[in-house]
């Protein structure tokens, strides 16, 4: 079965910066992307990422936050700058196998995701 594994979270003062990572034990995936969950609401999108590259940003952190990824390390990013007490939450790692629709949008839903870590929390205080 296929891990995934996210690091790189932690406590940070608002306007400051944090980079996840997630480690994927392969990369077959067509997209993967990061979401968070705060306690007592659903799971929102973050940003999501088509292997050749293309990107999609929640609006909420289009500017601040950037989604990238290392092929050949089979590796996840997600750097996030200027971040707000409003960002603090549960952060997961996400991959989907197949091509969505008809490929052009990525998707940025949960629930068009099958494989998740564990998650790591990101924590911003004012």
């Amino acid at each position: 079965q296929v891990q995934l594994v996210e690091s790189g979270g932690g406590s940070v003062q608002a306007g400051g910066s944090l980079r996840l990572s997630c480690a994927a034990s392969e990369y077959t995936y067509y997209y993967m992307g990061w979401f968070r969950r705060v306690p007592g609401k659903e799971r929102e999108g973050v940003a999501a990422i088509e292997r050749r590259g293309t990107t999609r940003y929640a609006d909420s952190v289009k500017g601040r936050f950037t989604i990238s990824q290392d092929n050949a390390k089979n590796t996840l990013y997600l750097q996030m700058n200027s971040l707000e007490p409003e960002d603090t939450a549960m952060y997961y790692c996400a991959a989907r196998r197949q091509v969505y629709g008809t490929g052009s949008i990525v998707p940025l839903l949960p629930n068009n995701y099958d494989n998740w870590g564990q998650g790591v929390q990101v924590t911003v205080s004012s």
